[in-house]
């Protein structure tokens, strides 16, 4: 057994006659009597004390501590008091990646979990606490889909924790904890009809802006974002490295999602719309801080510029060009008068990638490459979001047996036929 348990009631002397005997303490028959005792892996000693008659459970205490350490699961108690927000808000500050993200991580702890669940010890932590929490959130997030991106974050947060030896296993992986299902509706693509009716609704200033998306599936920070140095007319090619990107209030450039620079064929139809856009409105230079409003400067000639001659603010052009635009082509209903349009999300400019995901999935191409020019870190999501667009085994099984028939003999469609051909 690891350790030793004291009891504080009593000590051993040696008595007269030279043998051990056992006496009364100063403490006899106050306080806590037993005081299990061991040496945690970081070597210091670690404690916990029991009242009289718990000899048992002081020294099933320390058998758990023992198991726990050659499983390599033991949890420091100390570090289990740690309460979850201290703990999170802590790992929010150290989490890698865009500072976007860890923003969003900070408000979803903050408005969502911290009330519920903030002030519980990491140690205490049991699915019943996770699954009576995402009950409650059912109360303040309607969106399912919302709520699972909230407990994903807490997972996170918890993963994090046992990794760090404050928590023994997560909670939220528990099998009786039910997450929230993603909820996520098959992506529709836009038809060209619509896609071009939105085009010739928008401002002149704006109407390449659908080619460069719808044309080249470039994100809406990444249009917005497009530097003139970055299109290669000769070659065909345009380069996407980096985005126009908002961070509490300010903008700034920053690297695509994810990080992912990539090229994107350019297409000889969108060449000659954003050849012309430039033509007619001067590309502008602006200077901006690089990923976060106090980042060092960067300038970039940028291809779309707003109309007071500086770069595109995206809030702007949503609410007061987008929208309208949408309406005027059908896409949304027109609005009541002294009324705003109604939401739409899955009708922002992000619709562009769909609508040229659907365009090229429909035309052959692969879910590898288009991947790579949608700026997807992984095939495998690109598949899951475009797969009902793909065209059916069974549409390509047909055009692939009737190509080897002639169609000019109506009357002869047998097998030699077929190997003749």
């Amino acid at each position: 057994m690891a350790g030793h348990i004291q009891d504080r009631w009593f000590k051993t002397v040696t008595g007269p006659d030279g043998k051990s005997v056992k006496v009364k303490t100063d403490r006899h028959g106050a306080g806590l009597r037993y005081r299990a005792r061991y040496v945690g892996p970081d070597g210091t000693e670690k404690s916990k004390s029991f009242r009289d008659r718990e000899l048992r459970l002081a020294k099933q205490w320390l058998a758990e501590i023992e198991a726990d350490m050659s499983r390599g699961q033991y949890v420091d108690p100390r570090a289990a008091r740690t309460t979850f927000r201290q703990y999170a808000e802590r790992w929010v500050k150290t989490h890698t990646g865009e500072i976007n993200s860890r923003e969003a991580a900070e408000r979803r702890l903050r408005l969502h979990a911290y009330p519920h669940i903030g002030s519980r010890p990491l140690g205490s932590f049991k699915p019943e606490h996770i699954r009576a929490w995402i009950a409650d959130l059912e109360d303040t997030v309607p969106a399912e889909s919302h709520r699972r991106i909230i407990v994903g974050t807490v997972s996170a947060a918890l993963s994090a924790a046992v990794d760090d030896g404050l928590l023994g296993k997560n909670p939220c992986r528990a099998r009786t904890v039910q997450l929230p299902k993603p909820g996520k509706p098959r992506v529709v693509p836009w038809t060209a009809a619509q896609v071009f009716g939105v085009r010739t609704a928008l401002p002149r200033r704006y109407q390449a802006a659908v080619d460069a998306g719808a044309g080249c599936g470039l994100r809406q920070g990444e249009i917005f974002g497009l530097a003139i140095d970055e299109l290669d007319y000769a070659g065909g090619w345009l380069a996407v490295g980096h985005q126009l990107k908002r961070i509490r209030g300010k903008y700034v450039f920053a690297l695509p999602k994810g990080g992912k620079v990539r090229d994107v064929p350019l297409p000889k139809a969108v060449a000659t719309a954003l050849r012309d856009h430039s033509k007619e409105f001067e590309p502008i230079e602006v200077t901006l801080p690089w990923r976060t409003p106090d980042g060092p400067p960067v300038t970039k000639r940028l291809l779309f510029s707003g109309p007071e001659g500086n770069h595109v603010r995206v809030s702007n052009v949503n609410d007061h060009h987008w929208k309208p635009a949408l309406a005027a082509a059908g896409v949304i209903p027109a609005r009541e008068a002294g009324e705003r349009y109604a939401s739409a999300p899955e009708h922002g400019m992000h619709a562009l990638r769909h609508f040229y995901a659907s365009v090229l999935l429909d035309a052959g191409e692969n879910i590898r490459a288009l991947s790579q020019y949608l700026g997807h870190a992984d095939p495998g999501f690109t598949l899951r979001t475009y797969t009902h667009l793909m065209p059916s085994s069974e549409g390509r099984t047909r055009k692939a047996v009737d190509s080897l028939y002639p169609a000019s003999n109506p009357q002869d469609h047998g097998p030699e036929t077929a190997q003749a051909a």
